[in-house]
This record gives C-alpha cells, sequence and structure tokens, in this order.
C-alpha cells in the first residue's frame, strides 16, 4: 500500500513537532539508524540541544500554524539536500475538556495546531513530492479521533478530521507514487497527556512509540497504530451502534 522503509541509511526525515515526546523520541532513534533528521517546533533552543551528536541534522525553528514558516523551512530542505524521502507531522495541542469546560480559544488552539497546521504542512510537501515523484508523508493522529469520548470534546474531533484528511490524500497521491502514513497512537506519557487525571490503560513511553512508528514504517500499511491491545479494542468498539456504544464508554470512563 505504501512504500516500505526499513533501512534508514541516508533517508532525508523532516519532523514537525520534534522538541519534545514522540517527536523528540523519533528523531534520535531516526538519527541512530542513519537518517539525516530536520528539526522543526517553535523552541529553537531545545532543537539545537537536540541536533547536537545528529550528523547532518537541520534545525528549522517554525511554528506549525505558521504556512509562510513552513514554505520557508521546506526551502532550506530543498536548498541543503536536495529533497525530503519522509516528512512527518507530530505537533498536537490537547486540553481536556467537557460540554460545561469549553474555552473557545483553547479550542481555537487546538484546531489551529492539530489540523489547520497539519493541513498547511500537506500544502507545503506536497508540490515536491510530486515533482519527485518519490516520497512520503505522515501524520500523528490519535484513537480518539476514531469515536467521540469523554474528555475529547474538541481534541477527539480534530483528530477525527486529520484520519479523514489523511484518507482523503492517500487516495489523492498514492496512484502518483506518493506514500501517506497515518499513525494513530493510544495513551503515550508526554507533558500533554500528562494533564489526565484518570488512569490510561496500555500507557506507553515515548520510546515505545517512536519504535513502533519506525516498525510500521517498514510495512506498506497506511495505518500504524499501537499497543494493539488497546487500539483494536477500540477499533471494534467503533463498529457498534450508538445504543450500544454509547453506555459502554459511559460504563468504561466513568462519564
Amino acid at each position: 500500500m505504501n512504500p516500505r522503509i526499513s533501512d534508514w541509511r541516508g533517508k532525508r526525515v523532516w519532523l514537525m513537532g520534534a522538541s519534545s515526546g514522540i517527536g523528540e523520541a523519533l528523531a534520535r532513534k531516526l538519527a541512530d539508524a542513519g537518517a539525516d533528521v530536520a528539526l522543526s517546533a517553535r523552541r529553537a533552543e531545545r532543537m539545537a540541544e537536540l541536533a547536537q551528536g545528529m550528523p547532518n541534522a537541520l534545525v528549522l525553528p517554525c511554528d506549525a500554524t505558521d504556512a509562510a514558516a513552513l514554505d520557508a523551512a521546506r526551502e532550506r530542505i530543498v536548498a541543503s539536500w536536495g529533497g525530503v524521502d519522509l516528512a512527518v507531522y507530530l505537533a498536537g495541542d490537547y486540553v481536556p475538556m467537557r460540554a460545561w469546560e469549553f474555552e473557545r480559544q483553547a479550542a481555537e488552539r487546538m484546531i489551529a495546531v492539530n489540523l489547520t497546521g497539519a493541513m498547511a504542512f500537506a500544502a507545503a510537501l506536497t508540490p515536491l513530492l510530486l515533482k519527485q515523484e518519490r516520497g512520503q508523508i505522515a501524520f500523528v493522529s490519535s484513537v480518539a479521533g476514531y469515536r467521540g469520548l469523554p474528555k475529547a470534546l474538541v481534541y477527539g474531533p480534530t483528530k477525527a478530521a486529520l484520519i479523514n484528511f489523511a484518507e482523503t490524500l492517500w487516495l489523492d497521491l498514492a496512484p502518483r507514487g506518493i506514500g501517506v502514513r497515518l499513525i494513530n497512537p493510544g495513551f503515550v506519557a508526554t507533558q500533554l497527556t500528562a494533564q489526565n487525571d484518570f488512569a490510561m490503560p496500555a500507557l506507553l513511553t515515548p520510546d515505545d512509540a517512536a519504535a513502533e512508528i519506525l516498525r510500521g514504517f517498514a510495512t506498506g500499511a497506511f495505518e500504524i497504530h499501537f499497543p494493539k491491545r488497546f487500539t483494536r479494542l477500540l477499533k471494534v468498539l467503533r463498529l457498534l451502534p450508538y445504543r450500544l456504544y454509547f453506555p459502554l464508554i459511559r460504563r468504561f470512563t466513568g462519564a
């Protein structure tokens, strides 16, 4: 379904959202595997620290919601490397929210980072990938986008939209030789999930998540989802009619 990547030596990889969490862990693993890594996020100093010891690493500070900055970062990559083999959108924002806690500004920020930024990233990359006639683009979404969940009042819809966007992008680009990947993690211990006040089942470390992502790229799968013991259950739940789904979710989550 997608070109497989198992040998990362010399691969040119752009990571948007690389300063912490899964992005940081993935950057380290890719560099250790021999890839050339371009690091993008807002925190320039943090990325400079991360780039130390990474041969040929590029530090490209930019805000995921700034389309002009994304275009400029792409041009620097082309000038330095001549192209890109894989670009991964890892930027994300999360604020737990129930209906009676709705905050418009927080909602708009999540939409901008989780969805609009991903679309701007795709807009910056797609012409280059088509010109190269090869390469891949990947988006880190979430299993929270499968169906409605408590405390994911805005986060869930942004991830659901991102899933749909990636699916549609694959339909357009795969016939032209461009790979599109969708990455749907379960719970991963990061600064964002640290806001949760509930037990997170099958919680992974960022290193665990990065390892799962690399294993996924070694396959041709469109969707890379993990941990399977958790994501497969959610995939079954999403098939249920609402009259069964709603009471089950309320029972499991205590909502």
